[in-house]
């Protein structure tokens, strides 16, 4: 059994960074609220005035270096919110793995999501990372769009409702029974990636977020690129069924076609 409330190799504060988590807020939604001002997306930071050099904090994967780079530009506590110069760069990724580090920080069970968001274009589903939480009080996980959560598409985004984000095995799921077209999941963009190889992938890294290792959106492992370029067969297409269908994340993950490399984490 996967303990979500104890960080991962990703999720986990260094010792001398706990201070800035200290005054952090115990309330789950407002630790995701306190989260928001502390990270810019890579293409709104030029008009903040972000010098390019700093674009590459986006390739940061581990909340600890998240935090070194916020420190750098702000030193006070994480609890403070940040202009926009000030926050590290970041995608729907980083929104989602700081917030999970913090929710982890407050002893909350909490857990990235990696998967596609039905709100953003009608009729299309945009790769997007979320988080889900166990309140204390509470027998069900409930999902938060950590980036947006002020917006008001929908009017619920500290309590997603079921279609409004799809993990990368839901979307799988649905794709699977025929009833939607792949090229409808995907990226836009500069650099736009349409199609059943980006579910695939997204089903990957949905399954190692729940073994407690958040990968960038871009990082690719096992055949993921084989599966963008559709060299991939009956057998791998399989594979991703097995992700739907496990109740053991952790003993799925450790295939080998699944599992991050390890020089990936470190």
């Amino acid at each position: 059994m996967i303990d979500y409330s104890v960080p991962g190799p990703l999720t986990e504060l260094r010792p001398d960074q706990v201070h800035l988590a200290d005054s952090l807020p115990t309330d789950p939604r407002a630790i995701c609220k306190a989260v928001q001002s502390l990270v810019i997306q890579p293409r709104d930071a030029p008009a903040a005035g972000i010098p390019d050099e700093r674009i590459p904090e986006k390739n940061l994967r581990s909340a600890a270096a998240l935090v070194d780079a916020l420190i750098a530009q702000d030193p006070r506590p994480l609890s403070e919110a940040r202009t926009a110069e000030r926050r590290v760069v970041g995608t729907c990724r980083h929104f989602a793995t700081l917030a999970t580090a913090l929710l982890r920080f407050r002893g909350v069970p909490a857990r990235a999501r990696c998967g596609f968001g039905a709100y953003f274009v009608k009729g299309r589903n945009l790769d997007h990372w979320v988080i889900e939480y166990r309140p204390a009080q509470g027998d069900r996980w409930i999902r938060l769009d950590v980036e947006n959560l002020d917006r008001h598409w929908p009017a619920h985004l500290d309590d997603l409702q079921p279609g409004e984000f799809l993990t990368g095995g839901e979307a799988w799921q649905w794709y699977r029974t025929g009833e939607v077209d792949g090229d409808l999941f995907g990226v836009g963009g500069p650099d736009p990636v349409w199609g059943p190889g980006e579910i695939r992938g997204n089903a990957i890294r949905d399954l190692a977020a729940l073994n407690k290792v958040e990968m960038l959106p871009w990082d690719e492992w096992s055949r993921m690129d084989d599966s963008y370029q559709g060299r991939t067969g009956p057998d791998f297409d399989a594979l991703m069924d097995e992700i739907v269908a496990t109740t053991d994340p952790e003993s799925l993950y450790r295939k080998e076609d699944l599992a991050v490399p390890e020089e990936l984490i470190n």
